[in-house]
């Protein structure tokens, strides 16, 4: 049939720009065009009457035999081959090369066939290798260059970092400093203050008792001798006070932990407390603890009590009452001290346990602000805890807390 038409398809083929292979329902190749020939390298005479598979890669022979059957055999209609699949063909000198294939099947005196329009798209499929190439070596640029700049960045930022740590261990250094400065002016004038006057009494005590000679005067020489011993027993207070302060801070405090009776401690502590009342001033504590026994440093609990009550009496007013009250229970003892004193200032109690800090109220009073300061230290040693509830002119009300220690 093609061949009786030859001129007609000739001028038909020719016409088309791309590759035209027709084939019959055996897949023999009955038309080609120069351009199909020329793409695969063939002259018409090697081509025709061949099978469609001299064109079409061996791996592929197969499949491609049971696709052409399928589509000859449907009702189909014109369409391209491979789509989401990548297509190729075979020159005659056995180079594969891709291509789009688009199938037009039709009928010509009752006898189906299948015209395939090729195209070579080797060409296009470099320039899209080069773009993919192309944007492969640009997001490996990107990625270096992303690599670096975060890297420069990071720098940039912990150099930033280190500027702003610098800056703040300068800051901190100098409050540091600044506080120091004025912790040392301030330990100065009280060294001078509290030292000054006990100092003063002892001078004009020791110089009173020589003019006392004679024996009816003994009573005058006790007096003065009593009051040099209550100003050297002051002063080796504050001394004692500094050194606990030294220690705490230096980390050598050496708890000496043992048994002993609470009401051992606690009738010492009340005993030397009645030697600083005042005029009217009682103290109320505990009488039925004598089967109470603790684990725990002795000194310290008596510092601690003894520091607690000290201050209730010198900052109460004559004619008052101290409530000193203890509660054992499974796990903690607790200690209540509360008086009917000048309270605490609202705007002092959150620099009530600083060092050297005095309420304004009680600046008047001897005192070395370090009392309560010390008592905190060495409780929060201890695992215990200090606490207070005050209003100013009606009285205060400090709580300890110590856990109940077992011996190891």
């Amino acid at each position: 049939m093609f061949q009786k038409n030859e001129s007609v398809f000739n001028i038909l083929f020719e016409a088309v720009s791309e590759g035209v292979i027709v084939v019959d329902e055996n897949q023999t190749i009955v038309a080609s065009n120069s351009a199909a020939e020329e793409m695969f390298g063939y002259v018409k005479s090697e081509i025709l009457n061949q099978h469609l598979n001299i064109l079409i890669p061996e791996k592929h022979h197969n499949k491609h035999g049971v696709h052409f059957k399928s589509f000859y055999e449907s009702q189909s209609s014109k369409r391209k081959m491979g789509i989401n699949h990548q297509l190729f063909g075979t020159r005659k000198n056995s180079e594969n090369f891709p291509v789009e294939v688009g199938l037009n099947p039709f009928i010509v005196e009752n006898k189906k066939y299948v015209m395939s329009i090729i195209v070579d798209i080797s060409e296009r499929k470099q320039a899209e290798d080069k773009i993919v190439d192309l944007n492969t070596q640009l997001e490996s640029k990107v990625s270096k260059r992303t690599i670096e700049l975060n890297k420069t960045v990071g720098n940039l930022k912990g150099e930033i970092d280190k500027r702003v740590k610098a800056e703040l261990e300068l800051r901190n250094a100098l409050k540091k400093e600044i506080e120091l400065n004025e912790l040392k002016t301030k330990f100065l004038s009280l060294v001078s203050h509290e030292f000054k006057t006990p100092l003063s009494g002892i001078l004009n005590s020791a110089v009173l008792i020589g003019r006392y000679t004679e024996t009816e005067t003994q009573d005058k020489r006790d007096k003065h001798l009593s009051t040099i011993k209550n100003k050297v027993q002051y002063l080796d207070g504050i001394l004692n006070d500094f050194l606990s302060v030294e220690r705490l801070d230096s980390g050598k405090v050496k708890y000496k932990f043992s048994h002993f009776k609470l009401s051992k401690v606690v009738n010492e502590v009340v005993y030397n407390a009645n030697m600083m009342l005042k005029s009217g001033q009682h103290i109320n504590y505990p009488k039925n603890i004598d089967d109470i026994s603790i684990y725990n440093d002795e000194k310290i609990l008596d510092l601690v009590l003894g520091n607690l009550l000290n201050n209730a009496i010198k900052y109460s007013p004559e004619n008052t009452s101290i409530d000193f009250n203890i509660v054992a229970k499974k796990d903690e003892f607790i200690f209540e001290i509360i008086d009917a004193g000048i309270g605490i200032p609202l705007k002092d109690q959150k620099h009530i346990f600083e060092r050297y800090f005095r309420a304004e109220n009680a600046l008047t009073s001897q005192g070395t602000g370090i009392g309560l300061n010390i008592i905190k230290g060495h409780l929060e040693s201890l695992n215990g805890t200090i606490s207070f509830e005050s209003i100013e002119n009606k009285g205060t009300k400090f709580e300890v807390k110590l856990p109940i220690i077992i011996e190891e």
